[in-house]
């Protein structure tokens, strides 16, 4: 939304034509990295405003971005703008790098936004509204990045506020650390939360000789290094797979959990999917054991713009090395393995079904980013850690998902500042440092951020 002042329109009508192409240009610049721009007309008086916030919000758009062409009184905006609940970006730059003594008038003309900025800043805090502010040169790449970056936090949130979570079996009983009622996720977070009883999966399995059976084993074989597989644990992991899959299709789910001790033999079900679980963070769609909605939805969010995410469990410390060892009974995303992923029967004593196909390996190096999602007394935390994922060796841990992180601060300092946040004993992992960007995110979205 570009801001202007009608004095110069009545006083200087040829100046703002040189700004509207340095508004084309940054906003090239924008299509150019992949943003999608829905551009407002240039405003300059009360209605105009009122009428750009009006067409942004029915156009669905995640974030509104401010651009000071030149001074704009912020009496004229303030009022729309603080009404507005769509995340404000102001991005407070000016199309000349170089301001010095030689500069001419007009370029004064064109380069004195940034008083505007401060005007509406003002009147902004004044009016308790929150704004993500960006300031620098908009052609260098560190500032563009910046402005880049608070985008993407607010496409998270707008997911986030948009999710739409199935949930198979309720919540594990007694664990409670991520348990909240439904009316409190949909009406704080966003969540729409759509529960299914296991009968009205299996009326979407499939047949042994349905061709999306077949397909997706010729698929399998070609993804996963198959240990200990028979034929039938395969083919109703496949069968109870694609029914889940068509469930989240039905119901236009962004993620989905279950909680596997309902899961019996029951309900019908040919065996827990454990596997689709794995296969559906690869291909963007949240998920979280146990009946965790919460997690779930994060993790779907997260997906939506950063696809080397997963949902992860903390389970042994290595004191000795400073390390946590990361874990669960058979889901991740199968995109992250350090080397090919393995497919394999597990056989799990406490299951009143049929043995499933889970998929393993271990968690691929590098840096990444840890995300907890927890309950507060008043909202929800946000807690946010740096960490470095390792390349060790699993081997004498059995067929099962691990992995291995070091965190950035002494491991026992880590822990203590964890479960004093009140972090839970589920979290999202994500590749790459988002700490700032996931930091912006959990304020738009009006969690509490705390940083380890």
């Amino acid at each position: 939304m570009p801001l202007y002042l009608k004095l110069y329109d009545e006083t200087m009508p040829d100046l703002r034509p040189r700004l509207e192409k340095f508004l084309g240009d940054l906003i090239k610049k924008f299509t150019l990295n992949n943003v999608d721009i829905v551009a407002a007309p240039v405003c300059k008086e009360k209605t105009e405003f009122d009428r750009a916030v009006k067409k942004l919000e029915e156009e669905g758009v995640d974030a509104l971005l401010t651009l000071h062409l030149a001074y704009s009184p912020s009496l004229e905006s303030i009022e729309s703008l603080a009404k507005t609940d769509l995340p404000l970006i102001v991005f407070d730059t000016t199309p000349k790098y170089d301001f010095g003594t030689d500069t001419t008038e007009i370029a004064l003309m064109m380069n004195h936004g940034i008083h505007g900025v401060q005007d509406l800043c003002n009147l902004l805090k004044r009016n308790n509204k929150q704004y993500f502010l960006v300031t620098g040169f908009w052609d260098k790449p560190e500032v563009f990045n910046r402005v880049i970056g608070k985008i993407n936090s607010a496409y998270v949130a707008g997911r986030m506020r948009r999710s739409r979570v199935g949930s198979i079996g309720g919540y594990f009983e007694g664990m409670g650390d991520f348990i909240v009622d439904d009316s409190d996720i949909e009406n704080f977070i966003g969540t729409k939360i759509i529960r299914t009883k296991p009968r009205d999966i299996v009326e979407l399995v499939p047949r042994d000789n349905d061709m999306a059976v077949k397909k997706e084993l010729e698929t399998d074989l070609d993804f996963f290094e198959l240990d200990d597989l028979t034929d039938s644990v395969h083919l109703n992991s496949i069968k109870i797979g694609l029914a889940v899959r068509k469930w989240i299709k039905i119901n236009n789910l962004t993620g989905f959990t279950m909680n596997f001790s309902r899961i019996t033999s029951r309900s019908g079900f040919p065996t827990i999917p454990f596997l689709e679980a794995s296969k559906a963070m690869a291909r963007g769609t949240g998920y979280a054991g146990e009946g965790d909605i919460i997690t779930a939805a994060l993790v779907g969010a997260l997906l939506s713009l950063h696809p080397e995410t997963t949902f992860m469990e903390m389970f042994c410390p290595d004191w000795k090395r400073e390390t946590v060892f990361l874990s669960h009974m058979g889901e991740m995303n199968v995109n992250l393995t350090q080397n090919k992923p393995i497919l394999t029967t597990k056989k799990i004593p406490f299951i009143d079904i049929d043995d499933p196909a889970v998929a393993w390996g271990q968690f691929k190096e590098g840096k990444a980013t840890l995300i907890n999602l927890s309950p507060s007394r008043k909202g929800f935390n946000l807690i946010v850690s740096p960490v470095e994922m390792l390349n060790r060796d699993s081997a004498g841990l059995g067929k099962t998902v691990t992995g291995w992180f070091k965190p950035n601060i002494p491991l026992e300092d880590f822990l203590l500042n964890f479960s004093n946040f009140g972090g839970t004993h589920h979290s999202a992992l994500v590749y790459g440092d988002r700490i700032e960007e996931v930091k912006i995110f959990g304020e738009m979205m009006g969690f509490n951020v705390l940083m380890i």
